[in-house]
């Protein structure tokens, strides 16, 4: 009872994937023409399945029955929420046109998500902190990470649900993938997709990376 007392943003977590899901779907109608995406579709399915892994993971990760381990789940979620917005950050600054941003904006974008990946890590500082194992240090940064991702996963899609022109490249052989795609709003659903992808599967590895390094220089050394 007492543990089932003790929140662990599950439900936050598990409704944003599947809005997430929802926004996603309408971006794809109709679903037939999936197919013709790279991949012979996957472009398209990578998100969904990574979604589905969310909602998935997200029942089993706060499954945990002790109470100080849904305490330390609470607090990364909580974490999520910075490590989000400043994924999202990078992601507002990343649809800028080249044109209208400084030559400084790269710089920016790559401290955004180093911030993100660093508060990640203290997510699982703290938790080691708190006397848990380093094993469930590193899977309350994966928490964190998870929920920033869908943040940032989030925004990408609502961008790309109200524009149809990616980001300009300065790279010739993206330009000329770009070409190979097809539409301009073919490049706009392949390149939010590929992002989106990034987020989900790359996010939680990072995290998870960070945690346990943070972690480890926490942990207690013997003599």
């Amino acid at each position: 009872m007492g543990s089932d007392a003790q929140p662990t943003f599950r439900t936050p977590l598990i409704l944003l994937a599947v809005a997430d899901l929802a926004i996603l779907g309408v971006r794809l109608w109709p679903w037939q023409n999936v197919v013709n995406l790279p991949g012979n579709g996957t472009a398209a399915v990578d998100p969904v399945i990574s979604l589905l892994a969310y909602i998935g993971l997200g029942f089993w990760i706060s499954t945990t029955p002790s109470a100080q381990g849904r305490k330390a789940l609470f607090s990364s979620a909580m974490l999520g929420l910075l490590a989000g917005l400043l994924a999202a950050g990078q992601v507002a600054l990343a649809a800028q046109p080249l044109a209208a941003v400084g030559a400084r904006t790269s710089n920016i974008q790559t401290a955004l998500l180093v911030a993100a990946a660093a508060v990640c890590g203290f997510a699982g500082l703290r938790t080691a902190r708190a006397g848990q194992s380093l094993g469930f240090s590193a899977v309350c940064a994966a928490w964190t990470a998870m929920l920033g991702s869908l943040i940032a996963g989030t925004v990408v899609l609502a961008e790309a649900y109200f524009a149809i022109i990616p980001p300009d490249s300065p790279d010739p052989w993206k330009q000329y993938e770009g070409l190979a795609i097809g539409t301009p709003a073919t490049q706009a659903l392949v390149h939010s997709l590929s992002t989106v992808t990034a987020f989900l599967l790359i996010g939680p590895i990072v995290g998870c990376l960070a945690g346990v390094l943070f972690a480890w220089f926490a942990s207690p050394r013997k003599s």
